[in-house]
């Protein structure tokens, strides 16, 4: 594999990390806050980059892009995730939202929603998981039910990201029932306004999140808000999460936070055990493994052949990476000066990094489903060569 980017991708890595130092507070760590500031930082940032043409770079020009490469594309991805993901909720949109309305929807659905997301305007939320579906997705409870020309929804999602400042949602609920739980399923594109959608936050330990439940009674939705065909919504579902756990590129801000930790720390530095210095050691060689799984995984997606299990591959390695740097990083940070500016920004950032990876195994599909997904690959494949 040749994964070498070019001079083109390194100058715009220098021009992101240029404007994210211009427009982005210092103090900035995401936008999901208790601050209201932070989210308008991250909403203004947005439209900043719309209007450098580097939101949505990758996207063909009728909606709304550049026709940048799918290297350009993940350079931005890895540039602002490292920064604490300056563009807020507004990667959802970007990187599978976006693609599949553009792969599935109708004429008027793509003019409907696509120059909005390329306008970094409106926010999305994923309506997929409850309470009694998490990783097993195929047995949700959600129904869609036929009503003259349109359709009543309702039921209940959980642990759905943003639903507090989302417009839309995209929701997967149950049409009919069939032989396989995974057939009789189905998108809608849900307006967050209908007066029959009510979002609860779920508060945790943890802090500040942005996860909700989110409750549907009666919902109407006509046919043009059906993404795709009618009980197919699984085979979108399936292409979505592809994209999904490869889109969030985790292993650069584990990458950014290990590698600044000598530089902060200075003195301090020298003194840390040789035992954890070579836990640290090892995390950035994880990094590395975890972004060229990212890079594979990429190009597949680029000629059209991602699996599944190609994204498994990755979504393991890099939650795993994630859950390791942080352990590391908070011994690290321990040693920071508070009163140094510098330091106390670094353990800031490494403290918010750690509230994160703990749900890094759980969120998005569980590791224990990623193996399994995996490892039945593995058989299938197996047995297919077997069998020849």
């Amino acid at each position: 594999m040749d994964f070498t980017m070019g001079e083109s991708v390194a100058t715009l890595r220098g021009d992101l990390r240029r404007l994210i130092a211009d427009e982005v507070p210092a103090e900035f760590l995401g936008a999901f806050t208790d601050d209201p500031a932070d989210l308008a930082v991250a909403q203004r940032f947005c439209r900043l980059l719309s209007d450098r043409g580097l939101l949505c770079a990758a996207w063909p020009e009728e909606f709304g892009g550049r026709g940048a490469s799918i290297w350009e594309q993940t350079a931005v991805r890895e540039e602002m995730w490292a920064r604490h993901e300056p563009r807020g909720a507004q990667y959802m949109g970007v990187n599978w939202v976006g693609p599949t309305i553009m792969r599935h929807g109708s004429a008027e659905q793509q003019r409907k929603h696509l120059p909005p997301i390329a306008r970094g305007e409106v926010i999305w939320c994923q309506g997929f998981s409850e309470p009694d579906a998490g990783s097993d997705l195929a047995s949700l409870r959600t129904t869609a039910r036929r009503d003259g020309d349109g359709w009543h929804i309702s039921g209940q999602k959980i642990w759905t990201s943003y639903a507090t400042m989302a417009q839309w949602c995209f929701l997967l609920a149950r049409t009919s029932v069939e032989d396989r739980k995974q057939q009789g399923l189905t998108v809608f594109l849900l307006p967050m306004s209908d007066p029959g959608i009510e979002v609860r936050p779920i508060r945790a330990m943890l802090g500040p999140h942005h996860l909700n439940e989110v409750f549907l009674d009666g919902v109407r939705a006509t046919e043009a808000d059906v993404l795709g065909e009618v009980g197919r919504g699984w085979s979108v579902v399936q292409e979505v999460l592809a994209f999904e756990r490869v889109g969030i590129a985790r292993y650069a801000r584990c990458e950014r936070l290990l590698h600044a930790a000598p530089d902060v720390l200075r003195a301090r530095w020298a003194g840390l055990p040789a035992d954890l210095r070579g836990r640290w050691a090892r995390g950035l060689t994880h990094c590395r493994r975890a972004r060229l799984l990212a890079y594979q995984v990429v190009a597949l997606q680029d000629s059209g052949r991602v699996s599944p299990a190609d994204a498994a591959v990755y979504r393991i390695a890099v939650t795993r990476l994630d859950q390791e740097s942080a352990a590391v990083l908070s011994e690290i940070a321990q040693v920071a000066d508070p009163g140094d500016p510098a330091q106390r920004r670094f353990r800031r950032a490494v403290e918010d990094h750690w509230r994160y990876a703990n749900a890094a195994t759980v969120a998005s599909g569980s590791i224990e489903m990623q193996r399994i997904l995996l490892a039945r690959n593995l058989l299938a494949s197996r047995t297919i060569r077997d069998a020849a």
